[in-house]
């Protein structure tokens, strides 16, 4: 197969992705399997190797993601539920005061978005958002651009959330190097897209707090049970990437032979495996319900109830992985390695520019992060990266999976409802505050790929 006919297969299979997505409105899960069957046909694969293919790469991919992503659904249920992201919020209001209260909103929504989805975080939160607003007469936007800012920023780039775990895990990288990298990127894109680019909108788009939403009241006998206190939501949350990271180091140094292997070396790899890290954060999140009077029925049916979303995200990541896979088998991602490693371009900047393609033009990040992972992933080989320049790429590719939020993004029309936006207004302000957290994501990777 010639190079030319190899990109018009990749660019005909994005294309016919984007076409069941958008226009017969399939599910993301059955167009990513279309595509790559679609794919493995123009290869020339028979059949039964295309069958094989499937198999290998859901298998592969699911048996890492289903229990981090699963693990992770229900420790972020357990923590709304428990009311640690009100507490976080209000002590973290509390120590900052209402001068800074923008920053504290922030630093909320950064803490808040590792364990718990984006729309959750912003539904329980914004009530905090409208009280403040109200009192100070400030724009809504000025106090809730920092909030989103944060809970964007660690959603789309600071695993255990599902984007960058699958991602991670398509590529074949440490979960550790992704924390890493995506905290090192996540806190400055979460401040020029917050605090800073709140205070420069706000002045010029007032928005007043909605008067139908700013009547949300927290539930009968919700106020009545004992909330967490923020020392312990604090280290709950940051357990499991100090047990992560912890894990990566101690494993880097064995291989490099900087440490021995011994009972506690292999503890502490253990304990920083994210199965073990997430189930150790999971159990303790159930020990905060079950203080705050939840009963074990009740508890069960939470931990079902996160499961539900968590089971998309898992399915569509196993799709992705078999479209990796029937690259990788049909020769495809080869010929394409081969013409990418022979240019000047950097890989950094091509698995940024697709993931923000398919974004802008479908809507879902996570199709379009993990449709960019299926399509380099077999292009590494070529490149003998390290794992923390294979780990930059994977922000990289999450970075550019959030730019330019629009009409054809169901975290659009979130904002827009919850903020008494209109369409117009939701573009000035929280388009483009997504599009400064992908920016900012591709400038962070890229400037330190320069120096690793």
């Amino acid at each position: 197969m010639s190079p030319l006919y190899i990109f018009f297969i990749v660019i005909s299979a994005v294309l016919l992705l984007l076409l069941m997505v958008l226009k017969f409105r399939l599910s993301a899960f059955v167009a990513l399997l279309i595509t790559a069957i679609f794919a493995g046909i123009l290869a020339g694969m028979p059949l039964s190797s295309i069958i094989t293919s499937i198999q290998n790469g859901m298998g592969s991919t699911l048996g890492f993601i289903a229990t981090v992503v699963g693990l992770g659904a229900i420790f972020g249920q357990m923590l709304e539920s428990s009311g640690g992201a009100g507490a976080l919020a209000g002590d973290l209001l509390g120590k900052f005061g209402t001068d800074k209260s923008s920053w504290a909103l922030m630093l909320t929504g950064f803490m808040v978005g590792i364990p718990i989805f984006f729309d959750i975080g912003l539904i329980i939160l914004v009530p905090l958002v409208y009280a403040i607003s109200k009192n100070t007469g400030k724009s809504l936007l000025y106090y809730a651009a920092p909030l989103m800012a944060g809970l964007a920023a660690t959603h789309a780039l600071v695993p255990p959330t599902p984007g960058p775990t699958a991602v991670a895990q398509i590529l074949g990288v440490d979960l550790g190097w992704v924390v890493i990298f995506g905290l090192a990127a996540g806190i400055p894109a979460a401040i020029l897209a917050g605090p800073v680019y709140g205070r420069y909108i706000a002045k010029r788009m007032f928005i007043k707090v909605p008067d139908i939403l700013a009547e949300i009241q927290k539930k009968p006998g919700e106020g009545e049970k004992t909330q967490p206190s923020f020392g312990v939501v604090f280290l709950l949350i940051a357990l499991p990437l100090i047990l992560i990271i912890a894990g990566t180091f101690f494993n880097l140094g064995v291989e490099k032979e900087i440490l021995r292997k011994s009972v506690p070396v292999n503890i502490v790899i253990f304990l920083g495996h994210p199965f073990t890290a997430l189930i150790i954060a999971t159990l303790l999140s159930v020990l905060l319900c079950l203080r705050r009077g939840y009963k074990g029925n009740e508890i069960l049916d939470l931990s079902t109830k996160a499961l539900g979303p968590a089971g998309i995200i898992i399915l569509v990541t196993g799709a992705g992985g078999v479209l990796k896979q029937i690259l990788v088998d049909s020769g495809i991602g080869s010929v394409i390695a081969g013409s990418v490693s022979g240019s000047s371009f950097p890989l950094i900047v091509l698995a940024w520019i697709i993931a923000a393609l398919v974004r802008i033009t479908q809507g879902s990040a996570t199709v379009a992060m993990i449709t960019a992972a299926g399509i380099v992933a077999p292009m590494l080989g070529s490149f003998n990266l390290s794992q923390p320049e294979t780990a930059l790429i994977v922000i990289s590719t999450a970075s550019g999976s959030t730019i330019l939020s629009h009409v054809n993004d169901s975290g659009f029309w979130i904002v827009s409802k919850y903020l008494g936006m209109n369409e117009k207004q939701t573009l000035k302000s929280w388009t483009m505050m997504e599009t400064i957290i992908a920016v900012t994501g591709l400038v962070i990777t890229f400037s330190v790929s320069l120096l690793i």
